[in-house]
């Protein structure tokens, strides 16, 4: 027979762990999914997590997974390949093993963040190629910091990561000239702009040194900012029918993100999201508050679907509330008297 739960959730992260944890600790019979590539492996640490301030990230996800166990939680690792609506809920094609049956899915699968074309960007995303400066800021305070700007918002990052650093270069690259009131607000705060497209990242070991332009000048640097496209990891709902949809910000796309309502619902019934699948702002923190809210939301379905299977199954024998009185009354009774 194939494997069944009450819920399935495809994701190990931070969104997925936390709804997990709500619905084993509602005794609900969880399985859950992960392919072990959690989007931030490559940070050191786990910032703006009250209580959890610097934890590195593998620690926090293995603290999670304990805890989820704990209250009879399961896990596989490997991929999900897709789902099929069936009866009484969805049947679950995995790489590796055999279907599995769930009666509703917490999808936690988050985004892919796809960085500019730029050599070494990959190779140092994560430790001295930086995109959000409340997850990195403090890290690289004070420091030489250069912007690459490959859209419409470079001024507006530049200006964001001089809070952190008095030394901040913003490279105009691919993205457009700054506006009359952008170059004025850049000259203001000290915020230098250099013309012409990088070439690439220099480093001295595994560290960045400078900023290599197109025409051979080299900028030292410290540290870059990017501005990558989140792209959400959809392929399971795909299979369902759920697109992910662009998200626009200023007429410029940033990303994608698959719909659902303040609950988590999606389109499909039964099928649930939570964290940057469906959130592309989410950090570690409120991905997590998601996957707690979602959880809830989930286990309320469940009671709601249970008691409408009990009621018919009531409804299948005599019935009367009269009676019913009457038996409770009658098991109240001898209870007193020690029948």
């Amino acid at each position: 027979m194939d494997e069944q739960y009450d819920v399935v959730v495809v994701g190990g992260g931070p969104a997925g762990l936390s709804g997990a944890l709500a619905l084993s600790r509602a005794r609900r019979s969880v399985l859950v999914v992960d392919g072990g590539a959690p989007r931030n492996a490559p940070a050191g640490q786990v910032h703006n997590y009250l209580g959890r301030e610097g934890t590195p990230p593998g620690e926090l996800l293995a603290t999670g997974r304990a805890e989820v166990a704990s209250y009879g939680g399961a896990f596989r690792t490997g991929e999900v390949l897709g789902a099929d609506v069936v009866p009484g809920g969805f049947v679950l094609r995995l790489a590796d093993g055999g279907p599995v049956r769930a009666r509703r899915l917490l999808v936690t699968t988050g985004l892919v963040d796809e960085l500019p074309a730029v050599p070494g960007v990959r190779e140092l995303w994560g430790s001295d190629v930086l995109h959000c400066p409340y997850c990195h800021g403090w890290e690289v305070r004070d420091r030489a910091i250069g912007v690459l700007s490959t859209g419409p918002f470079g001024a507006h990052q530049a200006l964001m990561w001089r809070q952190w650093s008095a030394d901040v270069t913003l490279f105009l690259h691919t993205g457009p000239e700054p506006t009359d009131e952008e170059w004025e607000q850049l000259a203001a705060r000290g915020v230098s702009v250099v013309s012409g497209e990088v070439a690439e990242l220099e480093c001295t070991g595994d560290r960045l040194s400078g900023v290599r332009l197109a025409g051979g000048r080299v900028v030292a640097r410290d540290a870059v900012v990017v501005a990558p496209r989140f792209t959400a990891r959809s392929a399971v709902l795909g299979s369902l029918g759920l697109v992910a949809a662009d998200l626009e910000m200023a007429g410029h796309v940033i990303g994608s993100a698959v719909p659902a309502d303040p609950n988590g619902l999606t389109a499909v019934p039964g099928v649930y999201v939570a964290g940057n699948v469906t959130d592309l702002r989410a950090q570690v923190i409120s991905s997590a508050a998601a996957g707690l809210n979602t959880g809830a939301m989930i286990n309320a379905d469940l009671i709601t679907e249970d008691t409408r299977t009990a009621v018919a199954a009531r409804r299948a024998a005599p019935f009367s509330p009269a009676s019913e009185r009457q038996l409770c009354e009658q098991v109240l009774g001898d209870r007193r008297h020690g029948i």
